[in-house]
């Protein structure tokens, strides 16, 4: 069942959306109701953040001893540099 309700939104806003809205062949309503269906789909507790194909493909490339201290190793090297 469809509603109507009124949303206060910034005139710029309005016109580049329902220019998007015109490129894409649809509705500033239906574009509007696809976004709240998206974000509301969403697990709003989940702090889980998407990565890119590009950090996946890296993912493994460097071999670390379980105990390796990043900080401490950090801490090493501007220690060195800045002799």
């Amino acid at each position: 069942m469809d509603v109507r309700f009124t949303l206060s939104i910034d005139d710029d806003i309005i016109k580049k959306a329902k220019e998007f809205a015109k490129k894409n062949n649809t509705s500033l309503s239906q574009l509007i109701e696809n976004y709240l269906s998206e974000v509301t789909q969403k697990d709003t507790h989940s702090t889980a953040i998407e990565i890119s194909p590009l950090v996946k493909s890296l993912s493994g490339v460097l071999d670390l001893p379980h105990n390796f201290n990043h900080k401490k190793d950090i801490t090493q090297h501007l220690q060195e540099k800045y002799k």
